[in-house]
């Protein structure tokens, strides 16, 4: 007759602790998921603002062109400005 009591409690305590090990885990689904998703939204954030400020850069890159006085350099000057500028375009982008 123990055998039979003792039998059914063991099943019933692994059953408790099959429900409680589930519940962990889908507590645990949920708070990963919900990361997860939040990082994918900060991502998509970013690369809209990224995209945003390189068009404001090539805006202004034009309007500065465009109000630029033109000059009348020696053609000696015009190399060294060349590297000059090759080093300001190594200058990354903020």
């Amino acid at each position: 007759m123990n055998e039979v009591i003792n039998s059914g409690a063991l099943s019933f305590a692994s059953l408790i602790v099959s429900v409680v090990v589930l519940l962990v885990g889908l507590v645990l689904w949920f708070f990963i998921n919900r990361a997860s998703s939040r990082t994918n939204e900060q991502i998509e954030l970013l690369e809209a603002l990224l995209d945003q400020q390189k068009r404001q850069t090539a805006l202004l890159r034009r309007l500065c062109e465009a109000n630029e006085p033109e000059k009348e350099a020696p053609v000696e000057q015009a190399s060294v400005k060349g590297k000059d500028d090759e080093f300001i375009r190594l200058v990354a982008e903020r």
